[in-house]
């Protein structure tokens, strides 16, 4: 691991116990000595810190100082309203391409005079280099390289930031707001990804650490890493970038039909004009010949990512596969996403192919966990 970067928390990390592992070119904790499935509950429970700074952090500054030039200049590369985003709020969105395919599901949060976005990853290169290419004319496009993110996720996450951060209390699901924090400025929206209620934190490099060290030791507070971090968001329905959406699925497809607003779909205010509306006009109209859906495997056996999926217990051709599976600590059984053909609808049974057997699983609803938002 000699050539993956670090985080700026890495020492504190491997202070707590952290097992590292390589992810998204950064060495980062897969669990702490909890382990996967106590960290799970604990969040569901009480309040989970996670180290989230290998995300992609960017400021798009308007260069007419005017933020709605920078929201319209963004809806060329977003199949979402931009432009209608209220002040001090967040919203979930995705880059998409000329064949109407996903280069990455993101973030991004009107902050008054400037857009904040927040990319995943593995992808956040390629979206700093997306952005530039289209967006420099309207924008000037600043990542931010001094800042490290956290999430702090679960029932009792409000009670310990406030503790910290008088007001951050006062904000709802999906505000984003500026608060201080012994001389830092914390940039704060309550949102995450574990189904839970809670927020993701960016804070100067100068103070991460010491701002991690005071939430870790607030009542109920625990480290958190990956492990967790996957199994949390897969009980939450969430998609996971590079597994269950890419550029070979569509936002329609990927059964992310909430995340497009009237304003930009046929008929608004501001219909199509970004990559691939054609064929997300279309699916949105028509229908997809295939949907993300979730699934429930029958017994206690998990069907992981690659499975393939059929329509019969013997014979036939595969209808799809499984994107992301394991096994829900919160749910107590097991619990995956597939790519199925749009016609089978919520109730079927299919076959997920498990080391040679096939196995029945349900079509069921997502989340798998109810979500606990502060709305």
């Amino acid at each position: 691991m000699a050539d993956l970067k670090r985080t700026v928390l890495y020492d504190l990390h491997l202070e707590l116990g952290a097992k590292m592992v390589p992810f998204a070119g950064y060495e980062m904790p897969v669990q702490y000595p909890m382990g996967v499935l106590k960290e799970h509950l604990h969040t569901r429970a009480a309040a989970g810190l996670f180290d989230v700074s290998h995300m992609g952090q960017v400021i798009l500054r308007p260069r007419s100082g005017r933020w709605q030039d920078a929201a319209l200049a963004f809806e060329r590369l977003v199949p979402v309203d931009v432009a209608g985003l209220a002040e001090g709020r967040q919203r979930y969105g995705m880059f998409t391409d000329e064949a109407g395919g996903i280069l990455d599901d993101l973030m991004f949060a009107n902050r008054g005079d400037h857009l904040f976005v927040v990319a995943n990853a593995a992808c956040k290169d390629q979206d700093l280099a997306h952005m530039k290419a289209h967006l420099a004319d309207a924008c000037e496009v600043v990542p931010v390289t001094d800042r490290a993110l956290v999430a702090l996720q679960g029932p009792a996450a409000e009670a310990a930031l406030a503790a910290l951060v008088p007001g951050a209390e006062a904000m709802r699901f999906m505000d984003v707001a500026v608060l201080p924090w012994q001389g830092a400025s914390l940039w704060l929206s309550r949102s995450g990804y574990t189904g839970e209620d809670g927020y993701e934190i960016s804070v100067p490099n100068a103070q991460a650490v010491a701002f991690a060290r005071a939430l870790l030791a607030r009542p109920g507070v625990a480290p958190i890493g990956l492990g967790a971090r996957d199994s949390l968001r897969l009980e939450a329905g969430m998609c996971l970038y590079g597994h269950d959406i890419d550029q070979t699925t569509s936002p329609v497809e990927g059964n992310l039909n909430w995340a497009i607003q009237k304003a930009r779909r046929a008929g608004g205010a501001r219909a199509g004009g970004f990559p691939g509306a054609a064929r997300i006009l279309k699916e949105l109209a028509d229908g997809p010949a295939r949907r993300r859906v979730g699934l429930r495997p029958e017994g206690r056996a998990p069907m992981r990512e690659g499975t393939q999926v059929y329509a019969a217990a013997v014979g036939g051709d595969p209808i799809g596969a499984i994107t992301s599976g394991g096994f829900g600590p919160s749910i107590g059984a097991p619990m995956a996403m597939a790519y199925l053909p749009a016609s089978l609808t919520e109730g079927a049974t299919v076959y997920g192919d498990v080391r040679g057997k096939r196995l029945p699983a349900v079509i069921a609803p997502m989340p798998f966990h109810p979500t606990s938002y502060k709305r």
